[in-house]
């Protein structure tokens, strides 16, 4: 799984050398805000079940159409598959945040993600709307420290950049 540590130790064996100063202050770096990452992950994984449900309502509230029939949310079992899907990016979002890189996100979630949705007539900006309700309903201290905050808004910003 691609992390800050693996991709520069990757990039250092790919070249045939050590790691550099600034290989190892970026991965210094990534090392400090572990704890935020953390506490952001387990906020995230605590309350998971309410922040995929408001995300889902708000994606609905913006796009009331899509529960017209014919549309992506046009029966209960496809508004059920778009809260499930919520559920995975935000799982994917957990999971970069534990392991400190993108790799979750960039392996099971975006490659090939806009063409699919594109396939089944499931509009992106649908999900963008969910990711975005969720990064700007975040309060700090409420939710989670500042830097945790910061920690799960990049990759809340990260996921709704790609899908874009």
């Amino acid at each position: 799984m691609k992390s800050v540590i693996t991709t520069t130790i990757s990039a250092a064996d790919a070249a045939g050398r050590f790691p550099s100063s600034s290989d190892l202050e970026a991965v210094q770096g990534n090392i400090q805000r572990a704890s935020a990452r953390l506490e952001a992950a387990e906020k995230l994984g605590s309350n998971h079940e309410d922040v995929v449900r408001e995300a889902g309502d708000a994606c609905f509230a913006k796009y009331p159409y899509l529960k017209n029939s014919g549309e992506a949310g046009g029966s209960q079992e496809k508004i059920n598959k778009c809260y499930r899907d919520i559920d995975h990016y935000m799982r994917l979002i957990n999971y970069s945040l534990v392991v400190g890189g993108t790799g979750p996100v960039d392996e099971w979630g975006i490659a090939g993600a806009r063409e699919v949705y594109k396939a089944l007539n499931l509009p992106s900006a649908a999900y963008v709307a969910a990711f975005v309700f969720t990064r700007d309903r975040l309060c700090v201290p409420r939710d989670m420290s500042a830097q945790a905050g910061v920690e799960f808004t990049a990759a809340l910003d990260y996921v709704i950049n790609s899908l874009c």
